[in-house]
């Protein structure tokens, strides 16, 4: 019997993927083609779209190669790192390599925002504070740094809809991602007069805006032969990597969030109102499902923290695994697991790389507190999954406060491969937790809303409860429940105590 496909394609900031899915969300393929990361000044962070659009014809070429797409496939979806600016000028050219997500090299440009506009009404508009990554400060750094560049600018970008201009020839973007360029008003899903005004952007640089499964183009004759891809074939809209991997998980109705333990850590719940933190500590941005938002809260250094201690502290573990053909966190996790509840004491702060929910420091360190001559290396290990764990806890206290009902808790990522860190986020958060059949959440997201795009499924959460199966379940532990709520009560109290000297030490010229 002849399948019904969708394809995901995901920008990513190392590489992009392109899934092929069915229609119950099994995957049939999926190719993965890297690309640099470009960093020519410390802080700075760039990547040539090119290389972006290269890899997609890679990625697409080897699916269309094996795969028999014709009649099969039904759509395309798209989703990739946020914020990102791609500069194009009236040919279409990119102007200079795109400024990612991760750069940090707007600080001013942050502060004049700020002034223009206001801190407290920005946050009002945008349902966020002004991050040096987000795009508005790289249009103002731009005009400032580069003006050559800067007075040819005729459309600017985001990375996922420079890759839909290059399969549809269409300038079109969605309310997911444009919620992270501190230029769009969550609210009523719109360019922001009153921002773009204020900042002196035109609006006609930006792209217009979608709702996620919109069809916004079809891929075009040149690049169907290119890609191998039909032409002709419908690309929807998509989402934010964010907001499609809440999707790729099934976050699309109350009392269900999801935690994603990457490099950094990703607590994301739907809402059906706009529900915005006057504190700014937590994101609020329209979702992938029309007509919705959601909230997120981000620690910057959740998988990167055990990944910090594996390289630096677990020679041995690593000698290991490679003997018997083992990931080193297997061998790590697995001696963590023999240490008791609470690690005899020992909590960590992990804030290797400043924080953003709920402190938005990026003076911020990480810290081992408690430690004694009882403790040895599995008991910090065992620390680093608590205190990671307890930092994601922090931005679900937040959205419990503003109202959101939390009944179960998806978690994907590569943390989410261990039993002991689902057990102890089950345990930490006192929630039911399970972990989806799909570990690319974010590709499979964006297929989703592909399906969705051409009605195969009358709505995205349809879409979803057809598309995405859940594997595992972690149930919360009483006993350890509530010796974890007497160590988050300690952990809660150790950053404004220490806060103080993070900032003294940011001071002294080593």
């Amino acid at each position: 019997m002849k399948k019904t496909l969708f394809l995901g394609i995901d920008v990513g900031t190392t590489g992009l993927k392109a899934l092929l899915v069915d229609e119950t969300g099994k995957v049939i393929d999926q190719a993965t083609e890297e690309y640099p990361l470009l960093a020519p000044r410390p802080l700075w962070l760039e990547q040539n779209p090119a290389d972006w659009w290269s890899a997609a014809v890679k990625a697409l070429r080897l699916i269309s190669g094996r795969q028999k797409l014709r009649g099969n496939l039904l759509s395309i979806g798209l989703t990739g790192q946020m914020h990102g600016s791609v500069f194009l000028d009236r040919e279409g050219k990119v102007l200079r390599p795109a400024i990612l997500w991760c750069d940090q090299r707007t600080g001013a440009e942050v502060k004049e925002i700020e002034r223009l506009v206001g801190k407290k009404r920005i946050n009002q508009i945008t349902g966020n504070p002004v991050f040096t990554g987000f795009t508005a400060p790289k249009i103002l750094w731009l005009r400032k740094n580069e003006p050559g560049a800067y007075r040819k600018i005729a459309k600017i970008l985001l990375p996922k809809d420079y890759l839909r201009y290059k399969l549809t020839g269409e300038f079109a973007s969605e309310v997911t991602d444009n919620s992270g360029t501190s230029l769009f008003d969550v609210e009523i899903r719109k360019w922001s007069p009153e921002i773009l005004q204020k900042l002196q952007i035109k609006q006609d640089w930006l792209a217009p805006v979608f709702e996620s499964p919109d069809i916004t183009g079809k891929v075009t004759v040149e690049a169907a032969g290119l890609t191998g891809l039909p032409e002709g074939l419908p690309v929807a809209a998509g989402a934010g990597d964010q907001a499609a991997s809440g999707c790729g998980n099934g976050v699309v109705s109350q009392g269900i969030i999801s935690a994603t333990l990457g490099t950094s850590g990703v607590v994301f719940a739907f809402s059906d109102k706009v529900l915005k933190d006057s504190a700014g500590r937590i994101h609020t941005m329209c979702h992938a499902v029309p007509g919705t938002w959601h909230l997120m809260a981000v620690s910057l250094s959740s998988g990167g923290s055990l990944r910090w201690f594996r390289d630096n502290f677990c020679r041995e573990e690593i000698s290991e695994a490679k003997i018997k053909h083992k990931d080193p966190y297997e061998i790590m996790t697995a001696a963590a697991a023999k240490i008791s509840v609470g690690s005899e004491g020992l909590l960590f702060l992990p804030y290797l790389t400043g924080e953003r929910t709920p402190h938005a420091n990026p003076l911020a360190r990480a810290v081992f507190f408690g430690a004694t001559g009882r403790h040895t290396k599995p008991h910090f290990i065992r620390a680093v999954l608590e205190g990671v764990t307890f930092g994601l806890r922090d931005g679900m206290e937040i959205m419990k406060e503003l109202g959101l009902p939390i009944r179960q808790v998806r978690v994907s990522g590569g943390g989410a491969r261990s039993d002991l860190w689902c057990q102890i986020m089950a345990d930490i958060f006192r929630k039911e937790l399970v972990r989806t059949e799909n570990p690319d959440t974010t590709a499979l997201g964006s297929a989703i809303l592909a399906a969705a795009g051409v009605n195969y499924f009358k709505s995205v959460p349809e879409a979803c409860r057809r598309m995405v199966r859940t594997k595992e379940v972690f149930r919360p532990n009483k006993k350890e429940s509530k010796i974890y709520n007497q160590v988050y009560e300690i952990f809660q109290k150790l950053y404004p105590a220490a806060a103080p000297f993070f900032d003294a030490t940011a001071k002294i010229k080593l």
